[in-house]
């Protein structure tokens, strides 16, 4: 098992327990003047659409999905809309119990840190809030690169921000976005979080056939980058 000098990490399900949409979508899509199970489709069959930054800016993405729903927003209300989403969004976010104490306990031992998510313009606008952010290096988000995992230029932009290879990378998801298999082509070494909440998780495009290594805590996690340090023996000493 080679030494590591970085762990990448998947947002939604990952750093976060299981995602689901929570009551506030519905009261966005109402005042909005569309139905909210319209609303939801949309949302569904657009994500990866959404993501990359396809329909543009926040306001202009939830002008086109209200109104794929049959909604006729006027402009004050999408003004009013965009920020009620980051709202809902981060309301729907959890973060793993052990969620920082694993970053800092990485942090500690020296490697450094970042997180690749298909997001769309919501996650940027609230995550410097969470207290996971200050232990992050890098933060990479598909609606501002323009391409979603498993394009091989989002797990690279992370290593060159990092100043790493991509295999001295350890990459660690739920395996939403074939997110595993696209960690392995580019050369990182994936490992599939596989946490007992994660059943009903929100998750487009999973990686069903992944059959690499699978821990079920981010503490586990850890657990494997100190295995990886004692098996190098240029790192023994630090461990």
């Amino acid at each position: 098992m080679p030494a590591y000098r970085a762990v990448v990490f998947d947002f939604f399900g990952t750093l976060t327990r299981s995602v689901q949409r929570g009551p506030q979508h519905a009261e966005i899509a109402r005042s909005l003047g569309a139905d909210p199970e319209a609303v939801n489709g949309v949302l569904d069959r657009t994500f990866r659409a959404r993501a990359r930054g396809r329909y543009g800016s926040a306001e202009a993405t939830l002008r086109f999905v209200i109104e794929q729903a049959g909604g006729r927003p006027r402009t004050d209300q999408l003004r009013a809309g965009v920020p009620a989403r980051i709202d809902a969004l981060k309301a729907d976010t959890r973060l793993r119990d052990d969620a920082v104490s694993a970053l800092d306990a990485i942090k500690r031992r020296g490697l450094a840190t970042a997180l690749i998510s298909d997001c769309t313009h919501e996650l940027p606008a609230f995550l410097p809030s969470l207290p996971v952010a200050p232990l992050l290096d890098t933060t990479i988000y598909s609606v501002r690169l323009g391409v979603c995992k498993p394009d091989a230029r989002i797990y690279l932009a992370a290593c060159e921000q990092l100043g790493v290879a991509p295999d001295e990378c350890l990459y660690v998801g739920d395996g939403g976005s074939h997110e595993l298999t696209g960690a392995a082509a580019v050369g990182m070494t994936p490992v599939r979080l596989a946490a007992p909440d994660l059943t009903n998780h929100l998750v487009f495009d999973a990686d069903t056939n992944f059959a690499g290594r699978t821990v079920r805590s981010l503490t586990e996690l850890v657990g494997l980058v100190d295995r990886s340090r004692i098996a190098d023996p240029r790192q023994r000493a630090a461990v």
